[in-house]
């Protein structure tokens, strides 16, 4: 049965991600406008709007659409700002930051992950993002960012993830223990950082980001 992916993409919209607070405009607007459908694994394609993730190899997955909406939202870019992205994955999330965004620079651990997404990328004429691959734990970009969006669970938050923020950037992480993890704001200021909590989820942890397992008698 084929599917009407425009009214799906509507459907997304109006019926997932609006609700779930995501209200700025042009959030909205890039998610309405975004082809998720060739982003999505081929065998996965007619879910792409579905509300839920989906999977990806080497365990991994798409985050669900409102996760992915509210993401955007909380890091409020905006159109001067260069955006560092820690999980390529599908690339879905770097073409809409990509269409907010100056600039994106995205890395994945997955080197197949790159390739894919670059080509993905490039066939819808987005030529400001710059794709690595690269370890998110040992990684250093010798600069800083506007915003950082981590695409993956961490059990604490690396010191290093906030270094890659400028004064007055964001960073939008998930941190703590599956499955009640907590999707927070970091906020650089003047002199330290504000911390918004945002919503619950449950997502993959980063490689090597993982709780350290505790072993009892």
């Amino acid at each position: 049965m084929a599917v009407d992916f425009e009214q799906a993409r509507f459907a997304m919209v109006e019926q997932q991600v609006r609700p779930w607070e995501v209200l700025d405009f042009r959030v909205l607007d890039v998610i309405g406008r975004v082809k998720r459908e060739d982003f999505a694994p081929t065998r996965h394609r007619k879910l792409a709007y579905g509300d839920m993730s989906l999977p990806l190899e080497h365990g991994e997955f798409m985050l669900k659409p409102v996760v992915e909406g509210r993401i955007l939202q909380a890091l409020d870019i905006a159109p001067e700002h260069e955006v560092l992205e820690i999980g390529t994955g599908s690339g879905y999330l770097t073409a809409c930051i990509a269409q907010l965004a100056r600039a994106v620079h995205s890395i994945d651990l997955y080197a197949d992950f790159v390739d894919r997404a670059r080509a993905r990328l490039q066939a819808v004429g987005l030529t400001n993002i710059n794709l690595q691959h690269a370890d998110a734990i040992a990684f250093q970009p010798g600069r800083q960012f506007d915003a950082v969006a981590v695409g993956g669970a961490v059990a604490t938050v690396p010191d290093r993830f906030l270094d890659w923020v400028r004064p007055g950037g964001k960073l939008f992480v998930i941190r703590g223990a599956s499955p009640a993890q907590e999707a927070v704001l970091y906020t650089r200021a003047e002199h330290g950082w504000s911390i918004e909590s945002l919503f619950e989820t449950d997502v993959p942890y980063l490689h090597g980001a993982e709780p350290v397992q505790h072993f009892t008698l």
